[in-house]
């Protein structure tokens, strides 16, 4: 069966669009749909977490969505939207004048938006590759902040420890052994009573 047989639509079922035939088409405005969301294959395992803010909710909105689409070219799977963290708001006051104006006080107010995309079972490669993308295309206006996960082969604990345990034996080991042979040497060059 050809792809195009396979997204063409029956009068009873919605169009089946493969990755391979969504990425081949032309739809101008692409990025007015959602994102195609690359399911998880099995346990999963977070690869990175990404934190963004800013001040204004609407460049927030547009980069969150800008890195959906690009974790989604990659097959990079990640929640399905942006997780709404808590808004952070800061209050001061300021008085207008040292002296006269003294009762007269401005107030201020400070607001954070804040959202969260988690990235899951990817290649460190790959998660790279799209961190790096989003730096480079970063919006202003919109602070980036990136956790990374990268798994460990089994035994690596062991590894390191028998490692770090090495380092620390051997300058040890070599300052006794000088003390030892300072302690010998002073001790031949003594003459006996």
């Amino acid at each position: 069966m050809s792809s195009t047989a396979a997204t063409t639509p029956t009068p009873t079922s919605p169009p089946i669009f493969t990755e391979a035939d969504y990425a081949s088409t032309i739809i101008h405005g692409r990025s007015l749909y959602p994102p195609l969301i690359h399911p998880v294959s099995h346990t999963p395992t977070p690869a990175a977490l990404l934190h963004l803010r800013a001040y204004t909710p609407a460049p927030l909105a547009l980069f969150s969505h800008f890195a959906l689409h690009a974790a989604s070219a990659l097959a990079i799977p990640t929640s399905p939207h942006p997780v709404m963290l808590p808004t952070q708001r800061t209050l001061w006051t300021v008085p207008r004048g040292p002296f006269v104006h003294k009762k007269s006080q401005e107030n201020f107010k400070r607001v954070v938006h804040r959202r969260a995309i988690k990235a899951w079972d990817a290649d460190p490669e790959v998660v790279g590759r799209w961190i790096a993308y989003l730096v480079k295309h970063r919006m202003p206006g919109v602070g980036m902040r990136f956790t990374r996960w990268e798994g460990a082969p089994v035994g690596v604990g062991e590894n390191v420890f028998g490692e770090v345990e090495g380092a620390l034996r051997k300058p040890h080991a070599q300052r006794v052994q000088a003390l030892a042979d300072k302690i010998v040497l002073e001790s031949l060059e003594q003459p006996e009573h």
